[in-house]
């Protein structure tokens, strides 16, 4: 018996990698979500400058729209999915559909880290709202498992790797032993980075991200200027291949963690132990960890970007609007960051966390207890010292390595005590510093 469908006017915005999967899904895979659905999503209007996507996927031409007016004057779009990215013309676009009434759907991580909460308050005044699953982790529900899965917990901690270029760099790094340049000019060789991988390698695109999930993490407003973000692109050879004897991998985690005075909110390369889940998390596939008081540790795995897998998130945040669970959880949840209290986020300087360090030093009697007299005046405790080889891809060109691990450790205290070993005459380059990141209580 058919059953009547519920027909949903839809407008994409933007018909580039991801744009154009998202086009293909609703048209030419349309019988696949009409036997699952009654909703029936009905895609209008692609708009665009440029369609060279959509072409090459056959999608049908009549759809074609350079004019996003007519998305506005036309009363059958419910929905508008905004797949343009970037702070500037994709805001606009946003903030005339909500102000029409329309609902919308993004995967715009950058545009929701800078002007999330003024977007929100935005749709809130005009009685529609806003999903963007696909703006954190690809294909992966995170934001779902935050919303609804893990709602009965309190969130203690949350480690991620979310983005797939520097994770394939790393890979590449870490189990053929690249140093950082040739293993990015394969990525980019592979399509699996960009001509300019700045957002990528610097960890900006992670901050981005971070600060969505750790907003609804949390149930407080995280303000992505005040995390710490540091990337993959100073990384020397010579201190994966160290870690990976003391045990450990290295990996791009986004962290947030609850501490007593307020919340660990940072983007860097930190080591893990290789008996964590994350440790094998490879390639170009993201990962989140949380541990929530009740569940314990979760994790969630997949593609986290990518046209498909990406559309796969968006699809999924149409039907949620068109079913109306958006709005509800839009009016009724107390996580959205416009409704939330700012977070207080601690600085840098009190982190808190064990540390991977590699002094470069005269080898000659003495200076070991130099060294150590700096740490001791600034209170950290050693855990390891090890005098290693120069390893034969490192940009070390004098003195000798000495790695050292430290015992937990406030990073102000462990950044002045590098400060005054760098300032010893027998120190030959600046100190390496890496946090190691143990499993959460």
């Amino acid at each position: 018996m058919e059953m009547n469908k519920k027909k949903i006017g839809i407008a994409l915005l933007g018909c580039g990698t991801v744009g154009s999967s998202v086009a293909k899904m609703l048209t030419q895979q349309k019988d696949i979500l009409l036997c699952r659905h009654k909703v029936e999503l009905d895609l209008t209007y692609i708009v665009d400058i440029d369609f060279t996507f959509a072409e090459k996927l056959n999608i049908d031409k009549s759809l074609f729209c350079t004019d996003f007016e007519k998305v506005l004057e036309d009363t059958s779009i419910n929905i508008v999915i905004e797949l343009i990215g970037g702070l500037t013309i994709a805001k606009q676009f946003i903030e005339k559909a909500l102000k029409a009434g329309k609902n919308v759907v993004t995967a715009n991580k950058a545009l929701l880290a800078h002007h999330g909460s003024e977007l929100l308050t935005i749709a809130r005044e005009h009685g529609v709202c806003i999903a963007f699953e696909a703006s954190c982790a690809g294909g992966i529900p995170i934001l779902r498992a935050l919303m609804d899965g893990l709602i009965a917990n309190r969130i203690d901690a949350m480690y991620g790797i979310v983005n797939g270029t520097s994770n394939y760099i790393l890979t590449a790094m870490t189990m053929d032993s690249l140093p950082y340049a040739t293993a990015l000019k394969e990525a980019q060789d592979d399509g699996l980075a960009e001509a300019d991988p700045t957002l990528d390698v610097e960890g900006i695109d992670s901050g981005h991200k971070l600060t969505i999930l750790a907003s609804f993490a949390f149930g407080k407003n995280i303000d992505f200027e005040k995390i710490p973000i540091e990337g993959i692109h100073t990384l020397d050879i010579c201190d994966i291949e160290y870690g990976k004897e003391l045990g450990y991998v290295i990996k791009l985690l986004a962290i947030a963690r609850k501490q007593e005075k307020g919340i660990n909110v940072y983007v860097r390369p930190a080591f893990i132990s290789m008996e964590h889940p994350l440790s094998w998390v490879s390639g170009p596939f993201n990962a989140v960890s949380v541990y929530g008081h009740a569940t314990g540790h979760t994790m969630y795995y997949g593609r986290g970007a990518g046209g498909d897998p990406t559309a796969s998130a968006v699809i999924s945040d149409l039907y949620q609007v068109a079913t109306g669970i958006t709005k509800t959880l839009f009016d009724s949840l107390q996580l959205w960051p416009d409704q939330t209290e700012k977070a207080h986020q601690l600085s840098r300087e009190d982190f808190t966390s064990r540390y991977y360090i590699r002094l470069t030093v005269e080898d000659k009697p003495g200076v070991l207890a130099q060294i150590a007299d700096k740490f001791g005046k600034n209170g950290i405790s050693i855990s390891s010292v090890l005098q290693q080889e120069i390893h034969p891809e490192s940009d070390i060109r004098e003195g000798v390595p000495v790695i050292i691990t430290t015992h937990p450790a406030r990073e102000g205290s462990v950044i002045a005590a590098l400060k005054a070993v760098d300032d010893l005459d027998e120190s030959k380059t600046e100190s390496i510093c890496i946090a190691i990141l143990d499993e959460n209580d």
